[in-house]
């Protein structure tokens, strides 16, 4: 998701390609033997295999909205929450959120590790500054707002009861912009063989894309 959306906002256009993991093509597993997504194969033959490195391989390229510039902070901090959540945070999440996976878990324990974490980027909120690093959205909302989706979705009503009032509507307006509307469209699986589907979202400049694949919010 937060590959798209970067993808998206920099006006990169590319051939997406939906893939299902369950039943992953030969052309995913040439491109990037690990077999996981997103996968972005550039017109130089490079391939990027993370999300994050997807992001700022397109802000690089365009940054119409300043995500790499934010108003408070730079772009070093941002990478350094974002390793926060990407580490500590998502092992609390997917302990939490499939705890079937991770017999050997104590859930309860590692719900108390995410929320401490929730609780510091509710810290981070105020009413003069209602995204993580200040006045607009930037790289790490948009990094890590998808993470917190998750979290928020394994139990709606209790993510409601929660003192995170900042955080609570930093994520439904999140939740509700045109951005992420635009990229959650669901398509085919792709087969081996055949085209992709162009991905792209009007923007001030466009550049000629390259491959991608990434699962949908079913795993795909």
């Amino acid at each position: 998701m937060r590959a798209r959306l970067a993808l998206a906002v920099s006006g990169q256009a590319c051939e997406l390609r939906e893939v299902v993991l369950r039943n992953k093509p030969q052309g995913l597993l040439h491109a990037s033997p690990k077999g996981t997504v997103p996968v972005l194969v550039l017109p130089t033959g490079q391939v990027l295999e993370q999300s994050l490195e997807i992001m700022l391989w397109a802000l690089a390229q365009h940054d119409p909205e300043g995500w790499l510039i934010p108003s408070h902070g730079n772009l070093q901090a941002m990478l350094a929450l974002i390793a926060e959540c990407d580490g500590p945070f998502k092992q609390a999440l997917d302990r939490c959120k499939y705890p079937s996976r991770y017999p050997d878990a104590d859930t309860n324990a590692e719900r108390a590790r995410a929320v401490a974490w929730l609780g510091g980027l509710e810290a981070r909120l105020w009413p003069d500054q209602p995204y993580l690093f200040g006045t607009h959205a930037a790289l790490a909302d948009m990094a890590i707002a998808p993470f917190v989706r998750q979290f928020a979705g394994i139990d709606a009503d209790w993510w409601a009861a929660q003192p995170w009032p900042r955080l609570q509507a930093w994520l439904a307006q999140w939740q509700a912009s045109d951005l992420l509307a635009s990229v959650m469209h669901k398509l085919p699986a792709w087969v081996d063989g055949t085209e992709g589907v162009l991905f792209a979202r009007p923007a001030k400049r466009l550049a000629p894309g390259a491959d991608t694949a990434r699962p949908d919010s079913e795993g795909r």
